[in-house]
């Protein structure tokens, strides 16, 4: 690799796009791990309500976020459609709940604008940036904010 082509790489995101309740949302692409179908999770007892619950993936507990419910919209239905998006930042994983995946995305970083300063919005804080692809508004999450306190099962 030339050191252009290091430049060129470092200047580039990749982000996996996603839909939920027809909007269109993305995440950073280097911290997804799979994507799997609809599992049904097993509730966990006083969990928050965006945590769908826990599922066996590989012999590791995972859990589950509803990323609708937990962006302040209607929750998944949770059927063959959905998808779950297993996600790892730092040492913490989740799977997120989503309606579709729809593509994955290759932008220059200067194409990513911050969000508005809407501080009376708390799902504000979990958009990092926002990008314009074909004409169509795509939010970039923030995952550390939109996942559970690794804590959770101390519930």
């Amino acid at each position: 690799m030339t050191n252009e082509d290091k430049s060129h790489s470092s200047a580039e995101v990749e982000l996996l796009s996603f839909r939920l309740a027809e909007q269109e949302y993305s995440v950073d692409i280097m911290s997804v791990r799979e994507i799997r179908g609809w599992t049904r999770a097993t509730p966990l007892p006083h969990a928050p309500p965006h945590v769908r619950g826990v599922i066996n993936l590989r012999g590791t507990v995972l859990p589950v976020v509803d990323l609708s419910t937990r962006l302040g919209m209607p929750p998944v239905e949770g059927d063959a459609r959905n998808v779950i998006i297993v996600v790892q930042v730092g040492s913490q994983s989740a799977g997120l709940l989503v309606d579709a995946v729809s593509d994955i995305l290759a932008l220059p970083r200067s194409e990513l604008q911050p969000p508005p300063d809407l501080a009376a919005d708390e799902a504000h804080s979990f958009v990092h940036a926002l990008t314009i692809v074909d004409g169509r508004m795509i939010r970039v999450l923030d995952l550390t904010a939109v996942l559970p306190s690794e804590r959770v099962e101390a519930a």
